[in-house]
């Protein structure tokens, strides 16, 4: 078939990528210059299975009160007169019931887990090269009653076979000792040593040279404006993407199936087709600092509990992302959130890096209430989701690529996951398979 993948970060070029070598004419759109350049460009390197606790869960609800009208939050709530946002916080309040939770935590360590194995099998097929390390991600605390709640979805992530195991703050110190002189605030952490880390605009590159060397199509410069249907009650299917081309002009590119993979794009464009989609953007943060001295920044990959933030080792750079803004489509720095990030990373790390000439950048996550992505068919026959990820599209995105190509082929994907459709007018979840993994 001849497919049209909307979007190129990590979920669209790992789509492409899958669907070319199930046999299809894959064409991708793309409004920036090249691959990867916006939530995907700089995030925080982390394939993380092991922390996959969705942002709407009881515990964070009551955070989120404290943080209100706190700069430096690291969830900020900016309230706009903009029913999308409120309607999407409604919904989050709803899925932090801890029944909604538990079968959240459930399907986002399946595809994560999947994802990660994905991942691998390409990186051995491919030898793309992105400052991988598979070293785990260490999560250290320095609050001792956030410890105790971790011993909790520790216990949990372990029962859902992610090796996420606690540790003591000397264990802490011994695994990362760039954190040694801290070991007064710390009181404990966990480790997962099958988790890993890496550049994800390198691995998104990388992949997708290689897919246009098998036969994709990336044309980039390329915005969409709106998706046509054929106008039939019946079999309704997209008969079209309209696009303003790299040349300026409106044109029309036709396929037999479209994937929508757009991220916090996703819903302005499902709209007007009646897919109300859920999807709001969060902007996140990242920093990306050179490292002066190798001996004194993190080699394992780290999360920063009483700050939200991880840190990644990016060969000699230090990339160090978190925090959430719920305040639009803006990308606009906030220099109050920037500084926080750095005064933190080097109150951590004070002799690593090169702190007066950091690099700030913003990205927009693709954030459901649930932190579950979608993936799946739509009610048109030829559209379908792959969207949604938030701030998981990275550990998630190969394997989210791996279960669209499966699906617009006709096969089930292997992971056991429920993949969601959307309903015409209210969003709703209905699974299209669900299959035993195997191994």
């Amino acid at each position: 078939m001849k497919v049209i993948v909307l979007g190129s970060g990590i979920v669209g070029t790992a789509s492409a990528w899958f669907l070319r070598k199930a046999g299809h004419e894959v064409t991708v759109l793309e409004r920036q210059p090249g691959v990867a350049m916006e939530t995907s460009f700089a995030n925080g390197g982390q394939i993380s299975v092991s922390h996959a606790e969705p942002w709407a869960n009881p515990a964070t609800l009551l955070k989120v009160i404290k943080w209100l009208g706190r700069e430096e939050a690291p969830l900020l709530l900016r309230l706009r007169p903009d029913w999308q946002q409120w309607a999407w916080c409604l919904r989050f309040l709803r899925e932090c019931t801890p029944g909604r939770v538990a079968g959240n935590i459930r399907q986002i360590v399946a595809i994560a887990d999947y994802s990660r194995h994905i991942l691998q099998s390409v990186r051995v097929e491919t030898g793309i090269d992105y400052d991988a390390l598979q070293h785990g991600i260490l999560h250290f605390y320095t609050d001792e009653q956030e410890f105790r709640k971790s011993l909790h979805a520790a216990a949990l992530m372990r029962k859902l076979g992610c090796p996420r195991n606690s540790l003591s703050a000397d264990e802490v110190v011994c695994m990362e000792p760039a954190l040694r002189h801290l070991r007064h605030k710390i009181v404990g952490g966990d480790f997962t040593e099958t988790d890993e880390s890496g550049d994800v605009y390198k691995f998104s590159t990388a992949l997708a040279a290689k897919a246009a060397e098998a036969g994709v199509d990336f044309r980039f410069n390329t915005t969409v404006t709106r998706l046509l249907t054929n106008g039939q009650r019946m079999g309704e299917r997209i008969a079209g993407v309209e696009i303003i081309n790299a040349q300026g002009r409106h044109d029309m590119v036709h396929a037999d199936a479209y994937v929508m993979a757009a991220g916090s794009f996703s819903a302005p464009l499902l709209k007007p087709l009646g897919i109300a989609l859920p999807i709001y953007p969060g902007k996140g943060y990242s920093a990306t600092y050179r490292i002066l001295d190798a001996n004194a920044a993190p080699t394992v990959s780290l999360t920063d509990d009483g700050y939200k933030l991880v840190f990644s080792r990016l060969g000699d750079r230090l990339r160090v992302a978190g925090t959430c803004e719920l305040n639009g489509y803006t990308r606009e720095l906030n220099d109050a959130r920037c500084k926080a990030i750095t005064r933190r990373v080097r109150e951590l790390f004070p002799a690593a890096c090169d702190y007066d000439h950091p690099v700030y950048w913003s990205g927009l996550r693709p954030l459901t209430p649930s932190n579950v992505p979608y993936i799946g068919k739509t009610k048109f026959d030829n559209l379908f989701l792959n969207t949604g990820h938030g701030t998981l599209g990275w550990t998630m995105g190969c394997g989210s690529g791996r279960a669209i190509a499966d699906i617009v082929s006709g096969r089930r994907p292997d992971v056991d996951f429920v993949f969601t459709g959307m309903s015409p007018a209210m969003p709703a979840r209905r699974s299209l398979a669900r299959v035993a993994r195997t191994s």
